[in-house]
């Protein structure tokens, strides 16, 4: 396991889109840490007196229209966005990955009922979702969570019922018919991991996808509630000052852009780095 594990090391530093997400993505994590017990302002701290300041040695990235200083902001907004992206997709694989698996180890009508109901859940993506359940709970991050995550169960569902098929049909699984394993057993000890590098670097990418869904729902009114710091949320409150102060919008947005390209950099890294007949290529 050591040996495999550093050769995927090996393989992994030799992947450029790996390192470069992976320092992106490191980055992210680390602002978000450092966040939950020091910002270099407080963040719902409010001075007129300083509002639209630019960049100085005081305030790094300049204040926005309440005076706040933007890299506070900034990084109580990454504690956000990890937050609602880990429970979102936590709550994605939680529930689509044991859905797929049993689907995948119980053909027939229990397969067919569990595709379906994927199939109609697919029809109502996070934000027609977010709109639903806001117009029922009213807005706010947990429903935001809940909608992005209700959007991620299909996802994992699919993604492992295909991977587990494959895996069905593999030697080595006909050996543990064999011994007398049923299909529960043999779905926890053979099936889930050797399908675990799709389902790793199918993560990644949701929770890239939930970052973006979370500042695009913060952006429209339906995700974190003030006075709770959101990228999207700072987005929609710049739309109107971006020719008065562009770097309100600038700074979120780049933030928003950079940390989902980590991340998918990150993932296509790691779907390289994993596959097996990738690394017998190398």
């Amino acid at each position: 396991m050591s040996e495999e594990f550093a050769e995927i090391w090996r393989m992994g530093l030799r992947s450029r889109g790996f390192v470069i997400g992976g320092v992106i993505t490191l980055l992210f994590v680390a602002l978000a840490a450092v966040a939950l017990v020091w910002t270099p302002y407080p963040v719902e701290e409010i001075v007129v007196a300083r509002r639209f300041q630019g960049i100085s040695s005081a305030h790094w990235l300049g204040t926005d229209q309440f005076g706040r200083d933007l890299v506070s902001l900034l990084m109580a907004g990454a504690v956000n966005s990890v937050a609602v992206a880990i429970v979102a997709v936590g709550l994605g694989v939680g529930i689509g990955v044991p859905l797929g698996a049993i689907a995948a180890a119980r053909l027939g009508w229990l397969d067919e009922i569990l595709m379906r109901a994927n199939d109609f859940a697919f029809a109502f993506p996070a934000l027609l979702s977010a709109v639903m359940i806001t117009a029922l709970a009213g807005p706010g991050a947990i429903n935001s969570i809940i909608a992005i995550g209700i959007f991620n169960i299909p996802v994992f569902a699919r993604l492992t019922r295909g991977a587990a098929l494959v895996v069905w049909q593999r030697e080595f699984i006909l050996a543990a018919r064999v011994a007398g394993k049923g299909p529960v057993r043999i779905s926890v000890e053979h099936i889930l991991p050797n399908i675990s590098s799709v389902l790793i670097v199918q993560i990644t990418i949701q929770f890239a996808l939930a970052i973006l869904a979370e500042a695009g729902l913060s952006y429209l009114g339906l995700g974190t509630q003030p006075p709770q710091p959101s990228w999207g949320k700072m987005l929609n409150e710049a739309q109107t000052l971006m020719f008065l102060a562009p770097q309100l919008a600038v700074f979120p947005g780049l933030a928003i852009a950079l940390t989902v390209l980590g991340l998918n950099l990150f993932g296509d890294g790691l779907r390289d780095v994993l596959d097996p007949r990738l690394r017998r290529e190398r």
